[in-house]
């Protein structure tokens, strides 16, 4: 199931998958813990993207490992195959931050109760949702871990591609390393 799709490995095409959907969702995670009008609209997203996230980063890193498998053996492929291993845990992260802006939005969220026949004993009327503020530590707290993580999944996913080029290409750049402009 992990080797090939198309007669090509999988792993470079799951991989494609991963590095969009897990910056993508950290963006999101981040915006929602920092911005109260962008987690009403997205935290559920925030959420979603998150675990979709979860769900590749082991894909990832097994589709790899049977691509390592089929390869010579290279210092180069088993820092990449390291810091892989390492993104697991930011991504587990990002999903508890997810989690942590929805618990935070649904508790900015209170609805009034709707008004009896006479508007209400606290002479409000209707059922409009009002605002209520979580205590400010609180949301403090889910910003600092929605930022924290996020900037760490984007930072090991930019470590991790940039080890994943230098073990797929260094061979070709070492062959074809020559003048910019041959004449």
């Amino acid at each position: 199931m992990f080797d090939t799709v198309a007669g090509l490995p999988m792993h470079p095409l799951v991989v494609h998958a991963a590095v969009v959907v897990v910056p993508a969702a950290a963006l999101v995670v981040g915006l929602a813990g920092v911005w109260p009008t962008f987690r009403a609209r997205a935290a559920p997203l925030a959420l979603a993207l998150s675990a979709l996230a979860l769900g590749l980063v082991p894909v990832t890193v097994r589709s790899g490992d049977v691509l390592r498998g089929r390869l010579a053996a290279s210092e180069l492929i088993d820092r990449h195959r390291d810091l892989g291993a390492g993104l697991l845990p930011w991504v587990i992260a990002l999903v508890l931050a997810a989690a942590a802006t929805v618990w935070l939005r649904r508790r900015e969220t209170v609805r009034a109760r709707p008004a009896g026949p006479d508007g209400g004993s606290d002479g409000s009327r209707g059922s409009a949702p009002s605002p209520a503020r979580a205590p400010r530590l609180v949301s403090v707290v889910v910003a600092v871990l929605a930022v924290t993580t996020a900037a760490g999944a984007v930072a090991s996913v930019v470590r991790i591609g940039h080890s994943g080029a230098e073990a797929a290409w260094s061979d070709v750049a070492a062959t074809t390393a020559g003048p910019a402009n041959p004449r």
